[in-house]
């Protein structure tokens, strides 16, 4: 038996979807006059819900980190030494980019929100969420590195429930920022479990072994 019942505009039958309480309505004028009046305000307009004075102190402590994360992960590029230090090296380095694509991502979300971002270096570690620490020898620094990436995926991981829907913008950009962090964290990992795992190789006398590689 056909089906007789009527799709609404939407293409939806009667009873297929519920229906919102109210319809969407604006006032399209007065948004019209606020844009033109309110130029100046760029990105920013009525419709922003987060307290951004609140935003913009949490979006400059999570810059700090990212730049301290930078200088990290590049004095232990340059100072990694050892059997396992070249590929290692470039972990090192290829983590220190991402990051500092996220501390432009986040200078740049800030100058959007009418801030400066805050690049001032005397007071760049009282700001970062994580610590600057260089570690020894090349698993000490993995180490640090694991730390670092642990805290940052907390913190970052706050930052974007404190959001919720008050800012999407920003909160989509911490969580494409929190899975790199992630994958730096579990790449970390890895890298270290292969170092203990080549240590307990050579331990048993094995020769010829090769810590395995991280994952990608």
């Amino acid at each position: 038996m056909a089906d007789e019942r009527k799709p609404d505009p939407n293409g939806n039958l009667d009873g297929d979807a519920e229906r919102p309480s109210h319809p969407f309505q604006i006032d399209l004028q007065a948004i019209r006059e606020r844009a033109r009046e309110h130029m100046s305000s760029g990105a920013v307009t009525g419709a922003y819900a987060a307290d951004r004075t609140a935003v913009l102190t949490v979006l400059n402590e999570a810059l700090a980190t990212e730049i301290v994360c930078v200088l990290r992960y590049k004095n232990h590029y340059f100072m990694a030494r050892g059997i396992h230090a070249q590929s290692i090296a470039q972990e090192f380095l290829e983590h220190a980019g991402q990051e500092q694509d996220h501390a432009d991502a986040i200078a740049a979300r800030i100058t959007q929100l009418g801030g400066v971002p805050n690049l001032n270096p005397a007071d760049l570690a009282t700001r970062s969420h994580s610590e600057y620490r260089e570690g020894g020898d090349i698993e000490e620094m993995m180490q640090e590195d694991l730390v670092a990436e642990r805290i940052a995926i907390e913190t970052y991981s706050e930052i974007i429930r404190w959001l919720a829907n008050d800012d999407p913008t920003t909160r989509r950009m911490m969580e494409d920022i929190l899975q790199v962090e992630e994958k730096h964290a579990d790449d970390l990992a890895n890298l270290l479990a292969g170092i203990s795992w080549a240590a307990a190789a050579t331990q048993r006398g094995d020769v010829e072994v090769e810590s395995p590689a991280p994952r990608h």
